[in-house]
């Protein structure tokens, strides 16, 4: 390795190691503003590997101050009383504790150690709190069908408690686009569209066309047999002819919503 090489991989090694600091005086600036508790600060500070080992599980207490949000729990699969157990270990070091694919069941079990918590029913989201972050982003969730509802719900609640603005289009898809274009301008005016559509998953091509923002699409697995259990919006949208339109997994309202407040997080100082 030569001179130039070994300095640059010590520059990019010192730059890591601000960032560590940094973030460890972020912390302490949270709670100099106001915006964490002592209580939350302490068990961050419980943790100083970045994570808590559980019979079952290992949480990422420290995920916040390395992408801006704490770590959301997928529900899916999980026990009520796992669930409750992580969302009241996060509660504890942090602002907010969120899970996501929550049925009642789950939310039964969080709220019986939390009692304030907060359950979507049509998002399948229980959250306890909220975002330490408001983000400087208005975000539009374009959803193509009543059918594509609970996904796009989810991305709605969690951009919300992420700390985003959010405001809503619903049942606007390709079938009936004079639906869309009597409401440009509701598109126009928004930093970050999140669009929703299951069937032929033709929406985010045709809002990207009109847009000049990002634009998030979200397959459904909504349609007859040959959309394959959302498959073939899937591929549409990969394979959408307007710039400027990125695609998250199947269903996946949450990830769609995360690619926003990222967005948005831009615009943080």
């Amino acid at each position: 390795m030569g001179p130039s090489q070994r300095s640059k991989r010590l520059a990019r090694a010192s730059g890591r190691a601000r960032v560590v600091t940094m973030d460890w005086a972020r912390l302490l600036e949270a709670v100099r503003d106001g915006e964490l508790s002592v209580e939350a600060a302490l068990g961050q500070l419980s943790d100083p590997q970045g994570f808590l080992s559980l019979d079952d599980a290992t949480l990422d207490t420290q995920r916040v101050w390395r992408q801006g949000f704490p770590e959301a729990i997928y529900a899916g699969g999980k026990s009520p009383e796992q669930v409750a157990q992580l969302m009241t270990e996060l509660s504890r070091r942090d602002t907010l504790a969120l899970a996501t694919r929550a049925d009642g069941d789950h939310n039964a079990a969080v709220r019986s150690r939390l009692p304030d918590v907060e359950y979507d029913e049509t998002a399948r989201v229980v959250w306890w709190g909220q975002s330490r972050s408001a983000l400087d982003l208005d975000v539009l969730v374009v959803s193509a069908g009543t059918s594509d509802e609970p996904i796009a719900a989810e991305a709605a609640r969690c951009a919300q408690l992420l700390g985003c603005r959010i405001d809503r289009l619903t049942d606007v898809g390709v079938a009936g686009v004079h639906r869309l274009f009597q409401r440009v301008d509701t598109l126009r005016a928004a930093d970050a569209i999140i669009v929703v559509a299951g069937m032929d998953g033709a929406l985010p091509s045709l809002v990207g066309g009109l847009v000049a923002v990002p634009v998030i699409a979200v397959p459904t697995s909504q349609g007859y047999g040959a959309s394959l259990q959302g498959l073939a919006p899937l591929l549409t949208m990969l394979n959408s002819c307007a710039p400027g339109v990125a695609v998250v997994n199947v269903d996946n309202g949450f990830g769609a919503a995360s690619m926003a407040a990222r967005i948005g997080g831009l615009n943080r100082g």
